[in-house]
């Protein structure tokens, strides 16, 4: 094998520290190796991008190691090519380790052009990311406030939860902060709170909010609550600066909610992960691999193994399987019935992926094509599973020595 850089350079990045390679020399003979260590300081990371540049350096290569990898790629981004690979992939082959073998095994890599390269998107995209995986985090943390206080309600004998279906609905919420004030409720005061189909519960809701709240409860709920109304004002100012960082990416957004289950959130999370630019994968597979939605490919001896999907991108899967999960509800799509064909034999959480896995091409190539989505229907699947199931019928009976003849019925 050739190598195909005459400069390049290998780093082994740490939170503190970056040990730096540089392989250089024509490429018919063996490479010279400089080797430094540089604090990761942005005042240092500049005197790096000096001493690379004095060695002709045109491509560095780096693990993605967790965000260290970030200060460097912020200086280096625009001056150099950067290719950063997926540690998982470089810890799978076995070797002598220290920092300083580390960085100029990688040098030695990428001058042969064998460093896996990693998707890194472009500035916007990666802006945007942040914003909704923040946004994320904060919903989640939204609802474990919102679960911890559902479990205050239970030890102080209040069984709301038993009566209403959604306990952070405007009444109920109402209630809750009544009772803050209040050691008892009465019907007047909960019909009063209580909106649309609660208005016929107003007995059951009396019975359910009157039980053994204490000082020490009213403290912890009022604290709940409080959290609660923060959060939600933070989820509110992500959105409004998520709706601004959207605006160069409307079509798109629009584009992937033609598909059924996805909504403009999830369409702003999936393009914040993806990118709007299909070209960057070669195909749908790579996509879906890398997502980490497809099945896994474990063969032995001619012998299939685990089919479990492998570690993708997590955000990416979690924005998937809830569009998923809102397309397997809509009513004579192709969706709802590849749903319901396959939970009988995979279960729900599988047969979610596997939608998962199915909507990720559809967004593939609504993206690469700039057309919208057109859903074939329900019957279309139904049909096409039920020639499946025939060949597979047909087949079962050939092998055990039927010979099957297909006949016209009357």
């Amino acid at each position: 094998m050739e190598p195909i850089l005459i400069s390049c350079a290998g780093m082994d990045v740490h939170e503190k520290k970056v040990d730096v390679c540089i392989a250089h020399g024509p490429l018919d003979k063996p490479p010279k190796f400089e080797i430094r260590t540089f604090s990761t300081m942005t005042s240092d990371l500049e005197d790096l991008k000096i001493w690379l540049k004095k060695y002709d350096v045109t491509t560095i290569g780096m693990e993605s190691t967790g965000v260290y990898w970030k200060p460097i790629f912020n200086v280096m981004e625009g001056e150099l090519k950067i290719v950063l690979a997926n540690a998982q992939r470089l810890k799978a082959i076995p070797r002598k380790k220290t920092d300083i073998m580390d960085c100029k095994r990688i040098a030695n890599l990428l001058r042969y052009g064998l460093l896996p390269n990693s998707f890194i998107p472009p500035r916007e995209i990666r802006e945007l990311r942040d914003l909704n995986r923040t946004r994320r985090k904060f919903v989640g943390m939204m609802t474990s406030e919102k679960n911890r206080l559902v479990k205050v309600l239970e030890a102080a004998n209040i069984k709301l939860s038993s009566v209403v279906t959604k306990i952070y609905g405007v009444s109920s919420l109402a209630i809750i902060r009544s009772l803050l004030e209040k050691n008892k409720l009465s019907k007047e005061d909960i019909s009063k709170m209580a909106k649309g189909k609660l208005k016929k519960k107003v007995d059951l809701l009396e019975k359910a909010v009157n039980g053994k709240l204490t000082d020490h409860h009213r403290f912890l709920l009022e604290m709940h609550l409080q959290n609660i109304d923060y959060l939600a004002k933070q989820i509110k100012k992500l959105d409004e600066e998520i709706e601004k960082k959207m605006v160069p990416f409307q079509k798109e957004s629009k584009l992937i909610q033609t598909i059924p289950g996805i909504s403009e959130v999830n369409a702003s999370a999936i393009l914040a992960e993806i990118g709007a630019d299909m070209s960057q994968f070669p195909d749908e597979a790579h996509l879906s691999s890398w997502a980490g939605v497809c099945p896994g490919n474990n063969e032995s001896a001619g012998k299939k193994k685990s089919g479990k999907t492998q570690k993708g991108n997590s955000f990416l899967k979690g924005a998937l399987t809830e569009s998923a999960w809102a397309a397997s509800k809509t009513k004579n799509t192709s969706y709802n019935a590849f749903y319901h064909n396959l939970i009988r034999r995979k279960g729900k959480k599988k047969t979610l992926v596997a939608l998962a896995h199915r909507m990720l091409i559809d967004i593939y190539f609504v993206l690469k094509t700039s057309e919208p989505y057109q859903d074939i229907g329900a019957e279309a699947i139904h049909e096409r599973t039920s020639k499946r199931r025939e060949r597979s019928m047909v087949r079962s009976l050939e092998k055990a020595g039927y010979s099957v003849t297909k006949a016209a019925t009357a």
